[in-house]
């Protein structure tokens, strides 16, 4: 089968992109390919993370509450305990909420975006 299209990027919305780039420049060693005050897009591991703002988002509310989260990234990392801290030294938060914390661990970004770092993803 060919296929229709191909996946050109992951796009976040964020009320200061330049800060939330910052955060996954250093969790993901990626780098910044453009950028202006209201959009930058970062490149490595294969794909291109984009970040546009969005002025008066509201943090998602997650597991539960008004405001959903619609999608997440999910990290792979070798080690849960010491990807874990350092995310957190990076800006992430962890989340109140840990449904298997010795399979992956839920952390929030600085834009209040929820995603996942676990072990269990196989390199492709």
């Amino acid at each position: 089968m060919t296929a229709i299209a191909r996946l050109g990027a992951v796009a976040l919305d964020a009320p200061d992109p330049a800060r939330l780039a910052r955060f996954y420049c250093e969790a993901l060693d990626l780098q910044v390919i453009f950028e202006n005050d209201s959009f930058v897009a970062l490149k490595g591991a294969g794909v291109l993370l984009t970040i546009q703002q969005v002025a008066d988002l509201p943090p998602v509310t997650w597991p539960e509450g008004a405001v959903p989260k619609q999608i997440h990234l999910d990290l792979a990392v070798d080690d849960l305990d010491s990807s874990e801290k350092a995310l957190l030294t990076a800006g992430a938060v962890k989340a109140a909420t840990q449904p298997a914390p010795d399979r992956w661990r839920v952390l929030i970004d600085p834009a209040g975006h929820p995603f996942c770092i676990t072990t269990l993803i196989p390199e492709v």
